[in-house]
C-alpha cells in the first residue's frame, strides 16, 4: 500500500501536472472503483483543479465549487501519467482522468479490487475520510505519546492504525520500529517515557529519509515504479536476509495477508517471535530463540 512518502511524491508530481487544469472527463473501466453517487461526477467535468493534496494515505483533488475527488489506492492501486486521452487498456485499468495536459491512469493490480475513488461536495463531507490519527511530522513527543498508549496494542498494530496515526503502513512500521530497536509486538502502554521518545524519533527519522529517498529517485518525473519493497529498507521484504546492522537473519510474522518483519538480535533481545501457522505446526520444534535457529 502506498504510504505516507509515496503519498507526498505522487502529490507533488501531480501538483504542477493538475493545478489550474482543467478536468474534460472523468472515464471508468471499473464502475466499482466509483464509490460515491452524490454529487454525480459528471459534475466534475470543466472544473478546475484547485489544489492536490494528502489526506492519510488518500490523495485528494480539489476542484471548483467546492467538489473533492478522493482517492484510496489501497494496496495495488498505483498511478500512471499518460498522453492526453489516453486509452484504457488491460485487466489493472480502473479510471482516467483526463486533463488537456494528459491523463492520470489508475491501476490496481490483483483480481480483488479495494482501490476506491469518491466524489464529494464540501469540508464536511471531506472530513468523513478524514480517519483522525496524528501526523507524525508535525506532532512533538507528548502529543505522540498521547496517540500511543490511548489505546492498548502491539506497537505494530498501533503505528499501522490509521484512527491513531496518519499515513503510516505495513513497510514503514517494520522499517521504524527496527530503527527503534522495539518489538513490534510490545505492548503501547508498557512503554518507558525513553522508549516513546525514541519510537517518535524514529519515526520522524524514516519518514522524513525515505521522502528524500524517493523524491531523488523521481526528480522531475513522475513516480511509476511505487512498491512496498524497496532496495536499502532495513527489514520490510528481506526475510532470511541479513540485517544491515548486527548480521542476523530477518524474521517475519505471518497473518492473513499481512507480514511483520523484524530483527530478533536488534528487536528482541534474540527471541523469536511466534509464526502463527509456522508455530502451530511444528509445535515444541519451533526455536525460540535466534541461536536454536541459527544452530
Amino acid at each position: 500500500m502506498p504510504e505516507l512518502p509515496d503519498v507526498v511524491v505522487y502529490v507533488e508530481a501531480l501538483v504542477p501536472r493538475l493545478v489550474g487544469e482543467r478536468v474534460e472527463n472523468v472515464r471508468l473501466a471499473s464502475p466499482f472503483f466509483l464509490r460515491s453517487v452524490d454529487p454525480p461526477l459528471a459534475s466534475t467535468h470543466d472544473r478546475r483543479v484547485v489544489d492536490v493534496r494528502r489526506l492519510g494515505k488518500r490523495i485528494v483533488i480539489e476542484l471548483e465549487s467546492d467538489l473533492f475527488l478522493v482517492l484510496h489506492l489501497m494496496i495495488a492501486g498505483r498511478l500512471r501519467w499518460r498522453p492526453p486521452r489516453a486509452r484504457l487498456t488491460g485487466r489493472i485499468a480502473l479510471a482516467a482522468l483526463d486533463f488537456a495536459r494528459g491523463s492520470l491512469i489508475v491501476t490496481e493490480a490483483g483480481t480483488r479490487k479495494r482501490a476506491a475513488l469518491h466524489l464529494v461536495r464540501g469540508t464536511a463531507e471531506l472530513a468523513a475520510h478524514d480517519r483522525g490519527g496524528v501526523e507524525v511530522l508535525d506532532a512533538d513527543v507528548p502529543t505522540f505519546a498521547a496517540a500511543l498508549t490511548r489505546e492498548s496494542h502491539t506497537l505494530k498494530r498501533a503505528l499501522t492504525d490509521p484512527r491513531l496515526f496518519s499515513g503510516i503502513g505495513n513497510a514503514y512500521s517494520d522499517e521504524i520500529l527496527h530503527r527503534a530497536r522495539l518489538s513490534p509486538v510490545r505492548l503501547t502502554r508498557q512503554l518507558e517515557s525513553d522508549e516513546i521518545a525514541r519510537l517518535h524519533a524514529a519515526t520522524v527519522a524514516t519518514l522524513r529519509e525515505w521522502t528524500e529517498r524517493l523524491r531523488r529517485d523521481v526528480g522531475s518525473g513522475f513516480p511509476e515504479h511505487v512498491t512496498a519493497f524497496r532496495e536499502g529498507m532495513a527489514v520490510h521484504g528481506r526475510y532470511r536476509k541479513p540485517c544491515p546492522v548486527c548480521g542476523a537473519p530477518v524474521q517475519r510474522i505471518v497473518y492473513a495477508e499481512n507480514e511483520t518483519n523484524y530483527c530478533a538480535r536488534c528487536q528482541t533481545g534474540g527471541m523469536l517471535l511466534a509464526d502463527r501457522s509456522l508455530s502451530r505446526l511444528l509445535k515444541d520444534d519451533w526455536p525460540r530463540r535466534l541461536e536454536e535457529l541459527e544452530g
